[in-house]
């Protein structure tokens, strides 16, 4: 049975990233926003104190594999504390955040389906002597939601495959050290078809051709990747391709299960970052309320009721989350608890985040930390899939017992 009870060691991590959110990065927030950047010296710092951005827990970017059972222990409590360690992250600044040095994104791939070679390869390099980061490249001009839909090719030829294509959105892309690429060696092969691939800065052909500039998460760098006829060698090819031969008969080939596990544990994340952002915005207005309001009278009463409705609102997603985070940690199926926490706790921080405008009214308007989370909550019912997509991973997950095709 699921326990809400925090273990020692999460709450530890929940109060040590609390301190880093109040001390670290709420201070930098409203000006990495306005910069549209978070300073390369502050990265530098933050680096150097060993914190980096990883989707299953907080602390390195990944490592050396080492097998003991108190190391297992920990790794069956890595989803819940890195969802706990998240909120407090985003309840600080989600941009920043998502900003930190670490594999990122591209860690939950190579860990999960990466040979021993590659995973020590790639996940060996975020130290403290310098911020590195990783990043995960699904997103196409004509597929995003449908992940099925990857246009960008991969030609096998002697030695490796050569890429062709463009990815956008990408978090991390242009500073990112390596990237996770999802391309398709037979577009009319559908999810068949795709691989992944494992593309390093500096590989010819290989390029980020714009940083977009955006209304919400403005301080984290969102990139536009092209591949140009860029070779990609067979030991870059993620999990080798035994995985794919082993997998070449399957209805869900590696290719498209390794997007879709990633998903599994990513969306966990997300949601909890926008428990984090609602919850800043609940807790700043609150503190106004409290200080600015006449104790007494209609305002006040109407103010107090709408703030239990999003205190309320703020728990559900919460425990939406955590019960996916642990289904994932006790090695349960999670993918329909994983869709139904991002789809509600985006929607959720939406909600929350007008609602704290309209009862801050004037005080909320620009330069205020309010307003600057409800531009960073707008893309929270959009990336790793938008609702829709998460209301049908739901649905499909529901009627799949009874036989029914969604």
């Amino acid at each position: 049975m699921i326990s809400f009870e925090l273990s020692q060691q999460q709450k530890q991590i929940q109060q040590m990233t609390h301190w880093f959110a109040k001390n670290e990065i709420r201070p930098i927030a409203m000006e990495a926003d306005r910069l549209e950047r978070v300073p390369d010296d502050w990265l530098d710092k933050v680096n150097k104190m060993g914190v980096h951005l990883n989707t299953s827990s907080f602390g390195g970017g990944g490592g050396k594999n080492k097998s003991s059972k108190k190391k297992e222990s920990k790794e069956k409590e890595g989803n819940r504390m890195g969802v706990l360690a998240t909120e407090e992250m985003a309840w600080g600044c989600p941009a920043v955040a998502l900003s930190l040095p670490g594999a990122g994104l591209g860690g939950p791939p190579v860990q999960s389906s990466g040979t021993p070679e590659q995973k020590e390869r790639f996940l060996s390099i975020f130290t403290k002597d310098e911020p590195r980061w990783g990043a995960y490249a699904l997103t196409e001009p004509e597929a995003g939601s449908d992940a099925s839909g990857v246009r960008t090719s991969a030609e096998k030829v002697d030695g490796g495959y050569v890429l062709n294509g463009q990815k956008i959105f990408i978090t991390n892309g242009g500073r990112a050290s390596w990237v996770v690429v999802f391309a398709t060696v037979d577009p009319s092969l559908g999810r068949a078809g795709q691989r992944a691939f494992v593309v390093e800065k500096g590989t010819p052909g290989f390029s980020c051709s714009r940083l977009a500039h955006k209304m919400g998460l403005r301080a984290n760098e969102t990139a536009e990747l092209l591949l140009e006829d860029c070779f990609i060698p067979y030991e870059n090819l993620l999990g080798g391709e035994e995985l794919y031969e082993q997998n070449s008969n399957s209805t869900s080939p590696s290719g498209f299960q390794v997007a879709m596990k990633t998903f599994d544990s990513t969306r966990p994340i997300v949601a909890a970052m926008a428990v984090g952002i609602a919850r800043a915005a609940y807790e700043y207005t609150v503190d106004i309320v409290q200080k600015e309001y006449p104790k007494q009278g209609r305002y006040f009463s109407l103010a107090a009721q709408t703030l239990a409705e999003a205190e309320q609102d703020i728990d559900a997603a919460r425990l939406l989350t955590w019960e996916a985070a642990w289904k994932a940690d006790v090695g349960k199926e999670n993918a329909k608890e994983a869709a139904m926490c991002k789809a509600y706790a985006g929607q959720m921080a939406h909600d929350v985040t007008v609602k704290c405008l309209e009862l801050l009214g004037p005080v909320g308007l620009d330069g205020h930390i309010v307003e600057k989370l409800f531009r960073d909550v707008k893309v929270f019912d959009i990336f790793e899939g938008t609702n829709e997509v998460q209301h049908l991973v739901t649905a499909r997950r529901q009627y799949q017992p009874y036989g029914i095709r969604v």
